[in-house]
Order: C-alpha cells, then structure tokens, then sequence
C-alpha cells in the first residue's frame, strides 16, 4: 500500500475539505484533560494530541439508544439510521477496538444495524508517540503499533504527516484532496527509525507475557481478589460503558401513549449492574460484585480467547481512568499474577 505526505500547514485544508463532503468527527478537548469524538470543520478544532477520549468510537458504530422497529397495529418496519462519517485521529487501541466489534456482530446471525453503519464509516487513525498516561497497557495487548482495520493511517512528525493508504477508499480522499505528495525513500527510513525508538519507549506493562494472560484465568477463578473487588466495586458499570470492546445490550418495547404505535429499540447494558443477570423468579446467578467483576475480567482475557483467538481488552486504559473506586486494571492483573508465583 502507498504513502502519501501531507505538510502540516495543509492539515486545516484537508479537515475543511473532507468536512464539506461529510461528517467529520475527532477528538476534540473538553478541557480538564477531557476528550471526546465530536463533529469537527476544521484542522484547527482537532486535538491530535490526547489520551483516550472519554467513550471510545464504538458509539458511532454502536448508538447508546438505538431505534431498531418502528410499529403500529398492523404492521412494523425495521429501521437502520445511518449516515457518512469520517472518524479521524482515531489511536491504534480503539482501532483494536472497533475490530472486536466487527468479529462479534459479524458472527451469525449478523447485527444488519451495525454492519451497514460500519460500512459506511471512514477509519482514520492516528499513531501514538508515547504513552497516554499511567493507565495505559497497550503493549501488553499488543495494540501499540498498527495493524490494519483503517481506511487511512497518520504517524505526525514536526513538519509533516505521513500517511498510510490502505484502502481504495482511502486512496479516494487523497486523490480528490489534491494536496498530498508522495513518500520517498526518506520518508519511509525516517517512518523505519521511529519505530524503532518507539519499541524502547513502549515496553511490557507487566512481567508477563501476553500470551500467558489467557492461562492466568485458568486458575483464577476462585481467587481472593475477587473478594477485593467485591468489597470495593461500586456497581455503577462505568468501567463497561466506556470500554472499547463491550457490546452488551438491552431491548426495550415502547409503546407510545396513543397504544396503537411505538418503537423498539436498544440501549447499552452493563454485566456489572445488579438485574443484568437476574432471571425469572428472582435468581440472581453474578449476584455479588465481586463476581461481577470477575466476570468482566473473564470477558476480556480468558472467553474471547477461545472464540476469537485473542484478547477483547486493548490497554485503552478507560476503565481504570473512569472507575470512582480506583480499581485499576494493571493492578488487578499484577494481584493475580502475585497470587500464582
């Protein structure tokens, strides 16, 4: 696949441009060393440089509510709401991200809601120079370097940005752009060597090797540190909501005052709230927070693995930043890791 460059000073034409044929959406600060995707029409409302915006890119992919059926009393409509967008800026975990997500709702019976709006979704992502805070634990997930799952890729350097083209999507907007040279020899040594150093900065989070943490879980399950959890946990599904890779759903009927038309739609979820696996009589089969938590740990590190062939936890960090309880991630894998030598 090709690289194209585009000089800095041009970055605020590319934004405007690509903002007058659709939406454009990307990280913008919302001050407190907060972030968010929201729509942009300029370089200038761009932060390139973040730690993980508040929720991942999975809301566009995903709606937090979304219309499903429409009804009334003789008949339903199916309703898929969609629209072009570019998510531009987006880092190489929540690429990771939107990657699981694609694996899930691919699966039979296909999610037709979600694989329509992906498809008309444009992935720009964008290379991280350096660790995003103390939360981070991309490289123990393997996420701190590209791979794939965009239609565009920038890695910035102080006078330019390289980009990465591959998809003919992609190569579409730097076609119809106009202002983007090609990559020499120069380009591509210096992309060589920054990666390079950027190997020494990233390195292992834990002292484990990734491949081990899947086995970790294996003789995990009843450890004590659930029990922690379970006197800590706050039950507020905070750590779930903003996580990358969790899809868990509800599916509400609403009927409208009239009784006679209504809609149904879906809204997030969250294993860790109290009735999510309350079942009819009453039981409660993850009743204590604990197991709860352990639960949501087993859904990151140990049951994909088997399914999937790889971990649904990209070292975004969301979870440990968002938890009112100071439940942090690496902490809680180092507990278990203490508990097994």
């Amino acid at each position: 696949m090709a690289y194209v460059v585009l000089k800095k000073d041009r970055f605020d034409d590319f934004v405007s441009a690509l903002s007058a044929q659709r939406k454009v959406m990307a990280p913008v600060s919302k001050g407190y060393n907060q972030f968010e995707f929201d729509e942009v029409h300029s370089g200038r409302e761009v932060t390139l440089s973040y730690i993980p915006t508040i929720l991942p890119p999975k809301k566009y992919f995903m709606p937090q509510r979304e219309t499903l059926i429409q009804f009334n009393s003789d008949s339903a409509e199916a309703v898929v709401d969609f629209y072009d967008m570019v998510i531009l800026g987006v880092h190489t975990c929540d690429l990771a991200g939107i990657q699981c997500l694609n694996m899930v709702f691919s699966e039979r019976p296909k999610d037709y809601n979600y694989l329509v709006r992906k498809n008309n979704i444009t992935i720009i992502g964008l290379e991280c120079n350096d660790y995003c805070d103390k939360y981070a634990s991309c490289t123990l997930m393997s996420a701190e370097l590209p791979n794939g799952g965009y239609d565009l890729f920038i890695t910035e350097f102080d006078e330019y940005m390289l980009f990465h083209v591959s998809t003919q999507t992609g190569e579409n907007i730097i076609n119809s752009a106009g202002i983007f040279e090609p990559a020499n020899a120069s380009h591509m040594s210096r992309l060589a060597e920054y990666r390079r150093q950027k190997r020494s900065i990233f390195n292992k989070e834990l002292p484990v090797d990734s491949k081990d943490i899947a086995a970790l879980f294996d003789k995990s399950f009843n450890s004590r540190v659930w029990d922690e959890l379970n006197e800590r946990c706050l039950a507020c599904g905070n750590c779930t909501n903003v996580c990358p890779t969790c899809y868990c759903f509800d599916v509400i009927d609403e009927p409208a005052l009239d009784l006679t038309t209504g809609r149904r739609y879906r809204r997030w979820d969250s294993c860790q709230l109290e009735p999510f696996a309350r079942v009819a009589g009453g039981a409660n089969f993850r009743e204590s927070r604990g197991h709860r938590q352990r639960h949501r740990y087993y859904r990151k590190f140990s049951y994909p693995v088997r399914k999937f062939f790889r971990y649904f936890c990209t070292g975004c960090g969301r979870c440990s930043r968002t938890c009112m309880a100071n439940i942090v991630l690496k902490d809680v894998l180092r507990d278990l890791l203490r508990e097994h030598q």
